[in-house]
């Protein structure tokens, strides 16, 4: 069996977000002075590794710690789209293999950047046409490899589409030196409650 970690470590100096640092590491107890170390850790909810709640764009709609575990734990399907700049549009996804319910991660170009890099403007993202086509699908995941997984698109149109469909939304997975095939996909949330988001751990299980 292998692990993989496809997560963002998080540090201070680690990618954000339109570089609005949120990532704070403070020291409140030292080895030296208390005979034991303690830290503090200040992070947004969108740092790093995350998953998106519906009420993240959604009013009244579901918050993190709502979301049942079961709908980020299961076999996933990892698809290489490096070759695409810009954005992913729907007829970049027709030749793949994607069915009815699949958790799909999505392994672009984003994943050569530096996960300390300043944030990159012109990113790859996923386009609300290609959202649409998934929706259509009807999948059940997807996990893309960016803080965000569209890019100045009016009212938001990817993540509405993806969420108003139940579709559930990691971003922040690091895929560079992932193999693009079928693994087992884990991906909890921390346990905060009435958020929109919250930082994950990913990691996807191999060789089952």
């Amino acid at each position: 069996m292998e692990i993989i970690d496809i997560s963002w470590p998080l540090r201070p100096d680690t990618t954000a977000y339109k570089d609005h640092k949120t990532i704070i590491f403070t020291t409140k107890k030292t080895i030296d002075s208390d005979g034991v170390r303690e830290s503090i850790l200040t992070c947004g909810s969108h740092s790093g590794t995350h998953i998106d709640a519906p009420a993240h764009f959604i009013k009244d709609a579901e918050t993190i710690d709502q979301a049942p575990l079961d709908r980020f734990v299961g076999p996933c399907k990892v698809v290489d789209l490096t070759h695409v700049q810009g954005a992913i549009h729907a007829h970049d996804l027709y030749d793949l293999d994607i069915e009815e319910g699949d958790f799909l991660l999505i392994k672009t170009s984003n994943s050569t950047l530096s996960a300390t890099a300043p944030f990159n403007k012109d990113f790859v993202y996923l386009n609300a046409s290609a959202a649409q086509y998934l929706v259509e699908l009807d999948i059940g995941l997807i996990g893309f490899d960016y803080l965000g997984i569209e890019r100045q698109q009016p009212d938001h149109q990817t993540h509405r589409l993806l969420m108003d469909a139940d579709i559930m939304i990691v971003e922040g997975l690091r895929l560079g030196h992932v193999a693009a095939k079928s693994y087992f996909f884990v991906c909890l949330p921390l346990a905060v409650v009435g958020l929109e988001a919250a930082p994950a751990r990913a990691i996807l299980v191999g060789g089952l």
